[in-house]
Formats: structure tokens, sequence, C-alpha cells
């Protein structure tokens, strides 16, 4: 089994957390080619879109995190991420998609100014500040979701817990993480006690303090992806100039096909 993934994506993070807690061993490799956008690049043959994950099963290239971990579920049915019960399996992939939509763009959105360095003054207050409350906004949702309850998914860890994990895990990084205290950084050290979170969050860790030096991503033939979430929270958060410059200087790019 082998999964091509980069430890700081959040859909990697969540793929790692679902296969470690069933069990499943898996290869990781960063695929050479990631982040360029290229259409004849080796990666490109098992996923058009050129992005992580990818799980490799036999001769079998399975791409996007919901899939990916739709199919875990069903080859590898135990232990079950997905409660029985039909609406809690609609009220967990309901919170699955809020994560995978507008919290990633958020987190993904801060990454450009934290990491990447695309905006600086004022556009660069206006951007975290609408960061801040826009995480804030999300995390709140999230609390009432979780209410006094210990996971997500019922009375044990599940698909919702591993799909918000690595984006509230992200936050606590950035500095925007939940109040101290609070059932939200509860459930947080909750998760991150577990050994498949741990290991992922280590992971992600080791990459992040390696992050000193992306500003050579404007100049190593990389190109950060804009598409759908991200591309609307970056435009209506008054950020449309991040845009430009980075088509301008073609270290942006939007999805497959193009």
């Amino acid at each position: 089994m082998i999964l091509y993934e980069h430890p700081l994506s959040s859909y990697a993070q969540k793929v790692k957390i679902v296969l470690r807690e069933k069990g499943v061993a898996f290869q990781r490799i960063l695929p050479e080619d990631f982040g360029t956008g290229r259409g004849d690049a080796p990666f490109a043959a098992v996923n058009p879109r050129g992005e992580v994950p990818v799980l490799i099963d036999g001769d079998a290239a399975i791409f996007d995190s919901t899939v990916i971990i739709e199919y875990a579920e069903e080859r590898w049915p135990l232990p079950a991420m997905l409660p029985r019960d039909p609406l809690a399996r609609a009220r967990a992939r309901m919170i699955e998609d809020i994560c995978d939509t507008h919290y990633e763009a958020v987190n993904w959105g801060f990454g450009e100014l934290r990491w990447f360095r695309r905006a600086s003054g004022s556009l660069e207050a206006t951007l975290r500040a609408a960061a801040a409350r826009d995480t804030a906004t999300i995390q709140a949702w999230l609390a009432d979701r979780l209410g006094g309850a210990d996971w997500f998914g019922g009375p044990s860890f599940g698909w919702a817990d591993a799909a918000a994990a690595a984006m509230v895990n992200r936050s606590v990084h950035y500095g925007l993480g939940p109040p101290p205290g609070s059932p939200l950084a509860r459930w947080h050290a909750r998760i991150s006690a577990r050994p498949a979170v741990a290991e992922t969050f280590r992971e992600f860790d080791g990459a992040a303090a390696a992050m000193a030096a992306a500003a050579d991503y404007r100049t190593g033939g990389r190109r950060r992806e804009y598409r759908d979430h991200r591309l609307e929270w970056m435009i209506r958060s008054g950020g449309i100039d991040v845009v430009r410059d980075g088509l301008r200087d073609d270290n942006s790019r939007f999805s497959w096909p193009g």
C-alpha cells in the first residue's frame, strides 16, 4: 500500500489518521513533481489534478481524500469510522464537508501569509483579520456539533473527528486555536493523545518546521493551487491582488484541466 502525500496537506492527514486507526500499513511518498501543476509529470498519471493524497492499492490508484476514506471504510470495515445510524452518518459527512471546503480554505489562505508571505502591510493585516474571524466562526459551529460529547461521531472516535483533526490542529499551529479550556480545545487534546493522530501531527510539525524557507516557492518552479473555496475566500477577504500577482508571476495555478 502506497500513499502519495505531503505532511502539511490536511486532506492527506485525514486519510493517514483513518488508515492508522484501522491498522492499515502504508508507505508514504512525496511526489517529486508535487505542486508544479505539470500535466506531463509522472504524478499526473495517478491523479490528473496533481493533488495529494492518492492511495495505491495494487494496480488501483484512488484519489480525493473523501473517496479514499470511503474506500478504506469498505475495504477495511473494522474499526468502523462511520456510525450505524443514517442520520448520524449524514451529520459526520456534513462536518467533513465543512472542514474540507470552508475550513480548509481559511487555513490555506492564512498559510499564504504565514508561510509564503504573499501579502504585507495593510493587506496582510486585512487578510489575517479575516482569517481570525472566519476561523472563530467555523470553530463555534464545530463546537455546537460537538456539544458535551467526547467525539463528534458519537461514543467513539470516528469519521468526523478524523476530518476535523487536521483543520483544528493547523489553526492551533497558527495561533488561532479554540479558547483554552473550551470543549473544542479539550477535544483537540483528546485526539492529539491518540497514537494514529499523534503520529500524523508529528509529521505535520516536522514539515512545518522546515517552512521558514517557503518563500523559495515563488522561484522554485512550484505553483500554489487556487481552486473553488480557496479562491473564493481570498477574493472576498480582500486579497484579489494576491491572486493577480500569483498569476502574473506564474507561481499560482488553477485546477485541472488547464
